[in-house]
């Protein structure tokens, strides 16, 4: 599978969102990295990652997204992940991504959690 991955980002307060288009392999993990990171960079205390337009994420991209976790775990931070496949969501869970990181049906949802986490003392 070459499909590229795309990541297009927009920051809403403390909070980064993410959307990914495309298959999370090796070089699309790399994507989402970069970004993520330039947005902790930036000042983000918060990552949501919007996987709706993503239908595939192997193990290496996996561990580059566990890789991820950490550096915002590391940060004080929240990632969330939204809008996943059925095998994704049920992947991310065998996987042990879901015991630190949320899983929202909704960009909404995971949003106004992870605002209203962040804001709390």
């Amino acid at each position: 599978m070459s499909e590229t991955c795309k990541v297009a980002s927009e920051r809403r307060g403390d909070v980064a969102l993410l959307w990914t288009d495309g298959y999370i392999n090796n070089q699309g993990g790399e994507e989402i990295a970069r970004e993520a990171y330039a947005q902790l960079g930036a000042g983000a205390r918060g990552l949501i990652m919007n996987l709706e337009k993503t239908k595939i994420v192997n193990s290496i991209g996996i561990s580059i997204l566990i890789e991820v976790l950490e550096k915002v775990m590391d940060r004080k931070g929240l990632l969330a992940f939204c809008n996943l496949t059925p095998t994704i969501d049920k992947t991310f869970r065998i996987m042990g991504l879901a015991q630190y990181a949320a899983i929202y049906p909704s960009e909404e949802e995971a949003l106004k959690a992870v605002s209203e986490q962040l804001a709390a003392p």
